[in-house]
This record gives C-alpha cells, sequence and structure tokens, in this order.
C-alpha cells in the first residue's frame, strides 16, 4: 500500500471539512436563511423607524422647543413650561417626545421648576438630564443643590456643589465650592467648609468669587 504523503493528507483533510460544511448547510440551509432574513427584516424595521418616525418627531420637538427657549430666556418659566396656544411648553414636548426633544429639555424644564417654586419636580428633571458638556452638566448638578437648599436637605445640597464642582473643573467651579461651603457652615461642620474654600484658594485663585475667598476663610478661623 503507497504511503500517503503530507500534502496529500492535507488535501484529504481539507476534502473532509468541505464534506462536513456542504451537509451542515444542507442540513441547517433552512435555519440559517430563516435567520439572515429576520436579521435582514430587523434592519429594515429600524432603518425605517429611524427615517419615516424618529427623525420627524425630533425635528418637531425642535421646532416646539425653540419658541420654548425663547420665554426661558426672557424669564417667562412658568409659560415655558405651560405653553399657549400656539406653541407647546416644556411640560407638554416632555410629555409627547421624551428625550427626543434632546436632554437640553431636561436642563430648560427643571430650573423653570426650580424658578417657580417646583422644588420636587425639578429634581426629578434635573437628575434626568445627562448631556455631554461639562459647564450645562456642572450647572444641572449645581441646581440640584440649590434645590436642595431650598428643601433643607443641606447634606445633600453639599454633595450635589461639590459633584458639580469637579464636574466642570474650571473659574465656575469656584462658586460651586462656596456654595458647598456656605451649606457646610449652616449643617455646623466649619471643617468641611474652611477645607472647601481653601480649595477655592489653592485651586481658582482667578475665579471672580476668589477675590473674597479670604473673608470667608477668616469668618471661621475666627470663630474657632
Amino acid at each position: 500500500m503507497a504511503k500517503i504523503t503530507k500534502e496529500e493528507e492535507r488535501q484529504q483533510n481539507v476534502a473532509e471539512a468541505v464534506s462536513k460544511t456542504e451537509q451542515f448547510f444542507k442540513k441547517y440551509s433552512n435555519l440559517i436563511y430563516g435567520c439572515v432574513i429576520a436579521v435582514l427584516v430587523i434592519a429594515l424595521i429600524v432603518i425605517a423607524y429611524n427615517r419615516f418616525i424618529l427623525q420627524p418627531k425630533k425635528a418637531q420637538a425642535a421646532d416646539q422647543m425653540a419658541q420654548a427657549e425663547r420665554w426661558f430666556e426672557a424669564g417667562e418659566y412658568e409659560l415655558s413650561l405651560t405653553g399657549d396656544d400656539n406653541s407647546l411648553g416644556f411640560d407638554d414636548i416632555i410629555s409627547q417626545y421624551g428625550s427626543k426633544a434632546g436632554q437640553a429639555v431636561y436642563l430648560y424644564a427643571g430650573i423653570a421648576k426650580y424658578r417657580t417654586g417646583a422644588f420636587e419636580e425639578a429634581l426629578a428633571l434635573l437628575k434626568k438630564y445627562n448631556g455631554s458638556d461639562p459647564i450645562l452638566l456642572g450647572k444641572a448638578q449645581a441646581c440640584i443643590g440649590d434645590t436642595y437648599v431650598e428643601l433643607g436637605d443641606l447634606n445633600n445640597a453639599v454633595v450635589w456643589f461639590e459633584k458639580a464642582a469637579k464636574t466642570t473643573d474650571n473659574l465656575f467651579a469656584a462658586g460651586y465650592l462656596i456654595k458647598a461651603g456656605i451649606a457646610s457652615e449652616e449643617l455646623g461642620n466649619n471643617a468641611k467648609a474652611l477645607e472647601l474654600y481653601k480649595k477655592v484658594k489653592d485651586l481658582y485663585p482667578n475665579a471672580p468669587e476668589a477675590m473674597e475667598i479670604d473673608k470667608y476663610i477668616t469668618r471661621i478661623e475666627i470663630a474657632e
């Protein structure tokens, strides 16, 4: 019997593998084709939804947001929330479009709720905001801190003011840290307040708020 060479053995193995593959496809061809068709159908549904439903809704929401934002900028906070006979306010925009209106709707609506004294609603909306801009995100977090101050929850206020300062980590952070320091003083935690004020002096000496930071520091040091 002639000895099989390595090349012949390799070719034989390849042939067997091809044969097994062909047998597999023959056996499960219906299942494979069904899965492929299902994937294609799902892809087409996603594309159609995005083109004919999602994108038009986003466009509609953007149109409605424009007027609500103008009211907000004018200080007409109640009107920016409720709208009028011609344009929706943030409340209805969120109800009808949700996040399709963009993350900004939660920030605008949350601040407007805060300005009109609806503090619990303000918290819920501001905590939904998750924008990518650190300045705006820090502003939302600081507004959450302000809202907790209004609700008398100073411990949570300090947490959110510090979070806002960490998020922005720029000159805006000084103001947030001072707010955290003042809340800490109200809680009787002068050591924490002093730590926060000194952080402003060390990290953000060029911030407008830092011009009077020595006044805050001296007040605590004298008290102690």
